[in-house]
C-alpha cells in the first residue's frame, strides 16, 4: 500500500500529541500504580444523582433532550453559573455572560482562536496547564513565562511580563495543574486589577474550584476584574468528565465573538448532558458533593504527603497542596525526571516528567504526582516504590 503524502495546513506542524495520554498508555498494565493522569476518582462519581437527573430530564424535558439547541447553552444551567459565580456579592453575573463548552479543553480552544495570530506572546505561569499550552500552540503562539514561588505567580514577575504586551495572560489561581499551588489571597486583586490596566485580557481557569481540603474558597479573579477577565469553569473535577462539560463566564460582547467561533466548531454543546446537568445541580447538589469530593481527596492527599515524608530522600522539594489533585516534586537540578519515570514503570509505578509543563521545554527536574485516582494502599505502596527509585537514583545506581 502505498503511504499518500498530505499537504497539511503550516499550523498543523504545532498541534503535537498529548504527552500524559501517550504516558497513560504505557501504564494500562493492572500491576502498574499509577500517579500519572489527573483522573477524578470513581468513587466520587454520583451515579444514583445522574441516574435520577437522566429520567428527570427526560420527564421534563421530553424531545428537546434530544434535540439541537442554542450555542450558548441551556437556559436553565447557563443561569445555575450565573449565580454561582456571583456568589460573594463582589460581581454580579448575568446569564447572558455564560457560554457552555465541551469541556474546558474546547474553552481554551476557543479562546485561542478568537485571541491569537501566529506569534502573538501568551503571558503565563511557569510551570503550567500542558492542555492550554496544546489550545495555544496550535493558534502558533509564544510565551512569556512567570516564576512562581509557594504561593502563586509573584507580582514583579506579573507585571514585568504584563510590560512586554502580551495578546493575554493565563492564570490558574487555585491548586494550580500541575504544581498544585494556591495563590495567596493578598495577590489576587492587584492581579487582576495589573491585568486591567495595562489592558492585558486575563484568562482564569479554575478547574478545581469546590476542591478545597480546608478553610473557605478564595474570591476568584474574575470579581475583581469582570470586564477584563475570562473565568473558565468545568464541572469534570466535581460532577463526571465524561459530560464533557465547562462554561466561559466574560463581557457579553467577548461571548458573542466566542459564540460565534463555537458555531464553526460544535454548533453547540450536547444538549441532553446540559439537561442532565441542570437536574443534578439545580437544588444544592454541588455544594454537598463537592464536600464529599474534597474529604475523600484531602485523605488521599495527606496520605501521600506522610508517604513522601516516609520514603521520598531528602534534598526534594514538594508543595503541600490545600485542594485540588497534584503534588508537585522538585528534584536536584542535576536529576532527570523522564529517566527516572523509566526505571521507575519497571518497578509499576508511574508518574508525569515535568518537562511538558513548560513552555521554554525546561523542567527535566520535576514531576507531578496525582493522589486522586489511587486508593489509600496503592498511594502507600506506590510511593514507597518511587522513594526506592530515587533513593537508587541520587545513589547513581
Amino acid at each position: 500500500m502505498i503511504t499518500k503524502t498530505w499537504n497539511y495546513a503550516q499550523r498543523s506542524a504545532h498541534i503535537a500529541p498529548s504527552v500524559i495520554r501517550e504516558i497513560l498508555k504505557l501504564t494500562l498494565k493492572p500491576e502498574i500504580i499509577s500517579f500519572a493522569g489527573g483522573l477524578p476518582s470513581p468513587d466520587a462519581f454520583p451515579m444514583e444523582r445522574i441516574r435520577q437527573a437522566t429520567q428527570s430530564a427526560m420527564d421534563t424535558y421530553g424531545t428537546a433532550t434530544l434535540q439541537y439547541g442554542p450555542t450558548e447553552g441551556f437556559g436553565p444551567l447557563r443561569e445555575w453559573i450565573a449565580a454561582r459565580v456571583s456568589q460573594g456579592g463582589r460581581c454580579k453575573v448575568d446569564p447572558d455572560q455564560v457560554l457552555i463548552t465541551s469541556g474546558s479543553q474546547q474553552a481554551l480552544d476557543l479562546i485561542g482562536k478568537i485571541f491569537l495570530d501566529p506569534g502573538d506572546f501568551v503571558a503565563l505561569e511557569r510551570p503550567t496547564y500542558l492542555g492550554a499550552l496544546q489550545a495555544f500552540n496550535a493558534y502558533q503562539a509564544q510565551y512569556l513565562s512567570m516564576e512562581m514561588d509557594d504561593h502563586g505567580i509573584m507580582l514583579e514577575e506579573f507585571e514585568a511580563a504584563l510590560k512586554q504586551n502580551p495578546k493575554m495572560a493565563y492564570l490558574l489561581p487555585n491548586y494550580q495543574n500541575p504544581s498544585g499551588i494556591l495563590l495567596d489571597e493578598a495577590r489576587r486583586a492587584p492581579l487582576a486589577k495589573m491585568a486591567e490596566k495595562y489592558g492585558i485580557p486575563l484568562i482564569e481557569d479554575d478547574a478545581y474550584w469546590g476542591l478545597r481540603f480546608w478553610g473557605e474558597e478564595l474570591p476568584n479573579l474574575y470579581s475583581y476584574a469582570p470586564d477584563n477577565t475570562l473565568y473558565v469553569g468545568t464541572f469534570s473535577k466535581t460532577l463526571a468528565p465524561g459530560f464533557r462539560l465547562a462554561f466561559i463566564v466574560a463581557e457579553k460582547s467577548l461571548i458573542s465573538k466566542l459564540v460565534q467561533a463555537k458555531q464553526a466548531a460544535d454548533l453547540h454543546t450536547t444538549t441532553f448532558v446540559q439537561m442532565i446537568a441542570y437536574e443534578a445541580l439545580k437544588d444544592g447538589f454541588l455544594e454537598q458533593h463537592s464536600v464529599f469530593i474534597s474529604e475523600l481527596y484531602g485523605e488521599r492527599c495527606n496520605t501521600m504527603l506522610e508517604a513522601m515524608d516516609r520514603h521520598f530522600p531528602k534534598g526534594l522539594h514538594w508543595v503541600r497542596p490545600q485542594g485540588g489533585m497534584f503534588v508537585w516534586v522538585t528534584l536536584p537540578e542535576h536529576m532527570n525526571s523522564l529517566e527516572i519515570f523509566t526505571k521507575a514503570v519497571e518497578q509499576n509505578v508511574a508518574f508525569v516528567p515535568g518537562t511538558p509543563f513548560f513552555a521554554d521545554g525546561t523542567g527535566q527536574n520535576t514531576l507531578r504526582l496525582n493522589f486522586s485516582h489511587a486508593s489509600l494502599e496503592q498511594i502507600k505502596d506506590g510511593i514507597e516504590r518511587l522513594g526506592n527509585v530515587l533513593h537508587q537514583a541520587l545513589e547513581g545506581k
